[in-house]
This record gives structure tokens, sequence and C-alpha cells, in this order.
């Protein structure tokens, strides 16, 4: 059990990283204006999402369901339902980016850098700092 806690730990930080990193490329790219910078960040962008991103949110995904109903960690604690709410908050957000990757792909982006700049902090930052303290202070 403890191996599967560790790598449900270890994708759930790479998946942070891309739900934190993707937005600051977006920033980036909302700024650009060479088409030479435009592809090159609709490259990364994608590679990022779906090379990155959706696979670390699959196995995270996985690996805490295989917690939850094989090792029952949490069923029926409030803690868990707190968690798993923010969780799926996570996995709006990560879809919404998704939704976002594709507007610039297919030049449909009409927000400007300053918005990028507060969706890379705003909504991704509560939920990670929200599901750490559930997860281990288990605060009620």
């Amino acid at each position: 059990m403890l191996y599967i806690k560790s790598f449900h730990v270890i994708f759930m930080v790479a998946w942070f990283a891309g739900i934190f990193y993707l937005p600051r490329l977006f920033v980036y790219h909302a700024q650009a204006t060479d088409q030479l910078s435009i592809d090159r960040f609709k490259i990364m962008e994608r590679k990022l999402y779906f090379g990155i991103m959706t696979p670390c949110m699959v196995i995270t995904v996985v690996l805490g369901l295989w917690l939850f109903v094989g090792y029952k960690i949490g069923v029926g604690q409030a803690w868990m339902h707190a968690k798993l709410a923010l969780v799926a908050v996570l996995i709006a957000h990560h879809f919404y980016l998704g939704k976002l990757m594709t507007d610039f792909k297919h030049e449909r982006n009409r927000r400007s850098h300053v918005f990028y700049r507060w969706l890379n902090e705003i909504p991704a930052l509560p939920a990670l700092i929200g599901i750490v303290i559930l997860v281990i202070v288990k605060p009620f």
C-alpha cells in the first residue's frame, strides 16, 4: 500500500507541475507576436497537456481510487469528502485548461496575458493547499 500511496503523490506532484506551468505558457503565448513563437508555444502546450499532465492526472486518480476502494483509506470520513470535492474541481480545471489550449491552437484566444497570469496562480494553489492539509491534518 505504501508504494501505491507514494506513486499517487509522485504523479500528483507531476500533474500539479503541469497545472501551474501550462497557464504560464499561455501568458507567453498571449504575448507572442511572431509566427515562429506562436507555433512553438502550440507544440509545447500540446506536449505538456497530452504527454505529461493528462497521463499524470489519470494515474493520480486511478491510484487514489485504488487506495480509496481497495484499502478503504478515508472511506466515510469528512476530510476525504472534502478532498474528493477539491479533486473534482482540479479535474474540471484541467479540462478548462485543455479548452483554452484548443482555443490557442485554433487562433481563437481572446484573452490577454493578464488573465493567464491570474489563472496561473489563483485556481490551483488553494486546491493544492487544501488537499495537503486535509490529507495530513485530517481536520474533521
